[in-house]
């Protein structure tokens, strides 16, 4: 059966995915080391949350 090429205009097809779009990411600063990490996750430079190590880190310097 043929079906209409343009069956949903471009107009109507980009309003749909206009929520299709990646959100940014937050972030805050951690107060152990002051790196920038995201919310409630541990810090990947230092290790701590919420005020104390829960994650051993290896530094080199």
């Amino acid at each position: 059966m043929a079906v209409p090429k343009k069956k949903v205009s471009s107009s109507r097809r980009d309003m749909r995915r206009s929520h299709h779009a990646l959100k940014v990411q937050k972030a805050t600063e951690c107060p152990n080391c002051g790196e920038l990490k995201r919310p409630h996750h541990v810090c990947g430079a230092c290790g701590y949350y919420d005020g104390r190590e829960v994650a051993a880190t290896t530094s080199a310097s």
